[in-house]
């Protein structure tokens, strides 16, 4: 059986995504009244063995993939990049290629998607993208599966996005194209998705649709969608505030969406910012569900890597 890695949802089969929420559902479920430390049924990756290395800070990656890979039964081993030789100049190919000898995955969460790619194209082991400046995949799948549990329907439903055209948001596009639903963003232009991005989903016939404002991409959603309009690396933070501040989800905002929608952040969150304490920590918004996710959809994402699904 081929390598299966985990670095773009637009790369993976709609069938195989649909098999890994599932899963992950299933296992939520399943868990329910047990211990956090306790190992699941079977203990499905028992002896595997999953290696994490951080180029950015993290807390719910890092968390979740650790306590994940403990209750599957398998074990994890934390670095960052820069305790390692790949923060003194080792080739990533070379890393690669070693790590391969160690371990039987490797998850990464790093700053250029180029680097991710060229580590999967060398490792003999499955990669998994925890995050790149290009996408975020495990957030997104966690987020379906947080609205499945809610009772949304993923292929009748109308998700909208307001704010930066980030990699959260490219990973929604290319959901959109594997799970049918609806999807509007607001951004302003300097700040909008990468037209490629947009068009290949397009073609694929999803429903993808930008706007110039956060209202026109509101009206009438399901489920709205925020993040930060600062991340990680971005050198222009005053100009972002500026341009982005008519895009934050305000509680005005929040009613031109339907009156049962949902509010979802991948966070960290920045109350005042991009999101009104009053959404953020209101009725509608499911952000805790959606970062206690991480763990049960991560956790299917390793079993469907190793051949477990």
């Amino acid at each position: 059986m081929s390598k299966r890695d985990f670095l773009d949802l637009i790369d993976i089969p709609a069938a195989d995504l649909r098999t890994i929420l599932d899963d992950a559902l299933t296992t939520k479920r399943a868990r329910q009244g047990r211990l956090k430390g306790e190992v699941d049924a079977g203990a499905p990756l028992a002896g595997h063995m999953l290696a994490m290395i951080f180029e950015k800070a993290s807390t719910r990656t890092r968390f979740s993939f650790e306590v994940g890979m403990h209750q599957l039964g398998g074990s994890a081993i934390v670095a960052r990049a820069g305790e390692m030789q790949l923060g003194r100049g080792e080739t990533v190919e070379d890393t690669a290629r070693v790590l391969s000898r160690y371990v039987d995955a490797i998850m990464i969460r790093a700053n250029d998607h180029a680097d991710v790619e060229a580590l999967a194209a060398a490792a003999s082991v499955p990669v998994i993208n925890g995050l790149t400046d290009r996408s975020h995949p495990c957030q997104i799948l966690a987020d379906l599966m947080t609205l499945e549990e809610h009772g949304i329907d993923l292929a009748s439903a109308h998700l909208a996005w307001v704010g930066d055209g980030n990699n959260v948001c490219t990973s929604f596009i290319h959901a959109a194209t594997k799970f049918g639903f609806k999807l509007t963003i607001g951004t302003p232009s300097r700040y909008a998705p990468d037209e490629e991005d947009v068009e290949a989903a397009q073609d694929l016939q999803a429903r993808v649709h930008l706007y110039d404002t956060a209202e026109e991409a509101v009206a009438g959603a399901d489920v709205v969608i925020a993040d930060t309009f600062v991340s990680m690396g971005d050198a222009d933070a005053d100009q972002r505030l500026d341009l982005l501040e008519d895009y934050a989800v305000t509680t005005d905002l929040m009613e031109l969406a339907k009156p049962t929608a949902r509010f979802l952040h991948c966070l960290p969150a920045h109350r005042g910012e991009e999101v009104d304490a009053e959404v953020i920590d209101g009725p509608q918004s499911l952000v805790f569900d959606e970062a206690e996710n991480r763990v049960h959809a991560q956790k299917a994402i390793l079993k469907w890597c190793l051949n477990k699904l």
